[in-house]
């Protein structure tokens, strides 16, 4: 253990009770849920249940701890912008796709277009915004869309273990809503950011964001992440070092929209959001320190109501609070 105060090493010691703490803070949580309301302009996500919250954390020694409602399934959204990303990084390089999506915050909406119309030439800032995230999709790796999404599958299925499914209600829903995004794409096209059609791109997109997890299948992304692309408990390298380093800077930097500075200010560990409500935060080790996870974690947060940002209201709350708690900041 390393050296520490006694009281500290008390502290430390008193990990047991992280479970019904963490339970506590949910209920105590759960009433930031009236700040935000589920995402109307996807007809398929508008009827969630706003009132829910739910957590998962997974730490270095495969201890696994939840909270509320944590069995709930969703649908990655943006959050499977991490995955599309770390796979063209693997699959054509790292300079390959930087040439074609920066790493740049923007403090802009995640479908803002303007930035596309300003800048010359149009890369798109960052592959968390919807018009990076449509240019990664389409240089995924195949031949046609569905080599391209089996693609990204199969990186999932190796974080997770197993091969998540798509809910075609939701990605039916969106495609009929995703005006914003044909447009994107449409100028993504025009610039010569795309390597496949429109109609394919956007079809791989809407798919990925699609995907059904749980809280838990976030966090086990998470600990990978923390860890450097290291499984702790296969003990197995699952990610290059470089590649899910790259991957935590792009996260802490822009994966929260344009409330990312503020996130990255106050919970301080590198996350990224979607609207269907769910965050995916990576808590990489830090050394002499007394709290819970020292070793580093993973944690996945499920709660609907969307913030104006188009983040989690009261993830985001229960998120700071942890943080607070137990240390978690990079910082």
């Amino acid at each position: 253990m390393d050296r520490m105060s006694k009281d500290a090493q008390a502290e430390f010691e008193t990990c047991g009770e992280c479970a019904a703490r963490l339970h506590h803070w949910v209920e105590q949580h759960k009433k930031y849920t009236s700040e935000g309301k589920c995402a109307e302009y996807i007809p398929a996500l508008r009827y969630a249940n706003q009132e829910a919250l739910g957590v998962c954390i997974i730490g270095y020694d495969g201890e696994i701890i939840k909270g509320g409602e944590a069995d709930i399934v969703f649908t990655m959204q943006s959050i499977s912008k991490v995955i599309s990303f770390m796979t063209v990084c693997m699959a054509r390089g790292i300079s390959y796709t930087l040439e074609r999506t920066d790493v740049e915050p923007t403090g802009d909406p995640y479908n803002s277009i303007m930035r596309l119309e300003l800048k010359k030439p149009a890369r798109p800032f960052n592959p968390m915004i919807n018009a990076g995230a449509i240019t990664v999709a389409s240089f995924l790796p195949g031949g046609t869309k569905e080599e391209k999404f089996a693609a990204l599958l199969d990186t999932l299925e190796k974080l997770l273990g197993r091969r998540p499914t798509v809910n075609e209600k939701v990605y039916t829903s969106e495609k009929k809503t995703a005006h914003y995004n044909f447009a994107l794409a449409h100028f993504l096209k025009a610039g010569g950011y795309l390597e496949c059609e429109v109609e394919d791109a956007i079809e791989i997109y809407l798919k990925q964001c699609a995907i059904e997890v749980t809280v838990e299948d976030l966090a086990k992304i998470g600990l990978v992440l923390a860890c450097d692309g290291f499984h702790p408990l296969t003990n197995k390298r699952l990610l290059p070092l470089e590649i899910a380093r790259l991957t935590k800077a792009v996260m802490l930097t822009c994966g929260m929209y344009n409330a990312s500075g503020k996130f990255a200010a106050f919970v301080g560990a590198p996350s990224k959001s979607g609207v269907s409500g769910g965050i995916m935060t990576a808590v990489p080790p830090r050394q002499h320190k007394a709290t819970p996870f020292h070793n580093g974690c993973g944690i996945g947060v499920y709660s609907p109501a969307i913030d104006e940002a188009g983040n989690s209201a009261a993830g985001v709350k229960l998120l700071q609070h942890i943080s607070t708690k137990w240390e978690l900041s990079v910082f």
